[in-house]
């Protein structure tokens, strides 16, 4: 495979020779079959030929023990760097030093795909509570993600037990508190609601299955959270349109980019729900755009707007890779994957913070409460607007009233009598 790459021997034979020579090789041919471009070789290639010699130099001949090295070996490599780099260089060379290794372990070691992390760690309180996650699974129904926030925060709990001495069977509700205590001092009051929650769900499993004997769940205080007490953070439609208008539809990203847009903010789409559309989803001989996977498993079928349509057609025929997925949106750059919920809310926030307009916390959903807003606006009714958006619950509609301005100017100067 290196010989597709290098073209004197003698630099296949320096490559080989080093003892990580056989795992650079099939870190490479890993790397082919994920399209990347033979610059991102070229790139690559040096770096962990330099990490072999370094590891060598410590008299390390097994990769497992190499692990350990990653650090020392990047110090190593930004010290022999230019000194005169600024720390924004020497910052963007360790994030690329990082990016490469970890990646030839996820591939070549941990046999974790692109997936440029550890294998995952066991679910915190697995020997303890072992039971807990399948309940959250089957018995509760809640997705892979919302599973995630539960592993992540009872980690840390978990750590914090550790760090006391303390076992789950004999949690009290003051170490629970404490633990609340202390991490309400690193998060804000969202992050502390969804904390709280957890615990809560926690404990009260642990009463269920007898590792507790007193429910002690419904005595951790959730902070207050008035429904209606924040206006959306939804921005002008004049914006939306600024914002579209940064996007160069040239390129191949572009023209991707483009049609995410225009989702978002035409229909009010979901990140999770434009990551998650197909080839399937767009019915052109009636020309209508089919919605799956909306929360509580709801599904929404709507008219297929003809700049939408376009958009989509432009990308199909101009950007899209030739993949055998029926999923619509990929990635542009090696490895060729679908975009994840995550990439599609970051190009909304990316474009946003291109075109200037300041919002609080730009995303997806910045376009989609633009989206209502404008329905509102146009004097559609609560119930048709909830329905659109596939709001759930009518309250979820209700907010978008307080910021319906000429309702409320009329409201604040008339007598009321026209009112219904």
């Amino acid at each position: 495979m290196l010989e597709h790459f290098f073209v004197k021997p003698q630099t296949i034979d320096r490559i080989m020779d080093c003892w990580l020579g056989p795992q650079i090789e099939q870190y490479v041919k890993a790397l082919c079959e994920r399209a990347y471009t033979p610059r991102s070789i070229y790139r690559r290639v040096p770096v962990l030929v330099k990490f072999a010699a370094f590891t060598a130099g410590q008299n390390v001949e097994r990769i497992e023990q190499a692990e350990g090295l990653f650090e020392p070996f990047i110090a190593d490599w930004l010290s022999n760097r230019h000194s005169g780099r600024s720390a924004d260089a020497r910052r963007r060379d360790r994030n690329f030093v990082t990016g490469i290794m970890r990646h030839f372990f996820s591939l070549v070691v941990w046999k974790a795909g692109d997936d440029r992390t550890r294998p995952s760690l066991p679910d915190p309180f697995a020997i303890q509570i072992p039971g807990f996650f399948d309940y959250l699974r089957d018995e509760r129904g809640l997705r892979q993600s919302s599973i995630a926030h539960y592993r992540h925060y009872l980690r840390v709990f978990e750590r914090h037990l550790g760090d006391i001495g303390c076992d789950p069977k004999s949690l009290t509700l003051p170490v629970v508190t404490t633990f609340i205590t202390t991490q309400a001092s690193h998060f804000g009051r969202t992050v502390m609601i969804s904390l709280a929650s957890i615990l809560r769900v926690f404990l009260r499993y642990l009463h269920r299955e007898h590792v507790l004997q007193r429910d002690i769940s419904k005595l951790v205080e959730i902070p207050q959270r008035y429904r209606l007490a924040d206006i959306p953070r939804s921005i002008s439609w004049s914006s939306v349109q600024d914002m579209l208008d940064q996007v160069d539809r040239r390129t191949v990203v572009g023209r991707r980019d483009y049609a995410m847009l225009l989702l978002m903010a035409v229909y009010g789409l979901r990140s999770r729900e434009v990551a998650l559309l197909t080839l399937d989803d767009v019915d052109w001989k009636r020309d209508r755009l089919h919605v799956h996977g909306r929360k509580a498993e709801h599904s929404t079928t709507y008219p297929l707007a003809p700049v939408v349509g376009e958009a989509i057609v432009d990308y199909l025929r101009n950007g899209r890779p030739d993949v055998q997925s029926r999923l619509l949106f990929w990635r542009h750059l090696a490895p060729q994957s679908p975009l994840t919920h995550s990439a599609v809310s970051a190009t909304a926030s990316k474009y946003l913070h291109r075109a200037g307009i300041p919002v609080s916390r730009p995303g997806s959903h910045t376009l989609r409460h633009a989206c209502v807003q404008r329905l509102v606006d146009t004097g559609f009714s609560l119930k048709t607007i909830g329905d659109y958006v596939g709001h759930r619950a009518a309250s979820s509609t209700m907010i978008y009233a307080k910021v319906q301005v000429d309702g409320l100017r009329e409201v604040a100067l008339g007598d009321g009598e026209d009112l219904q």
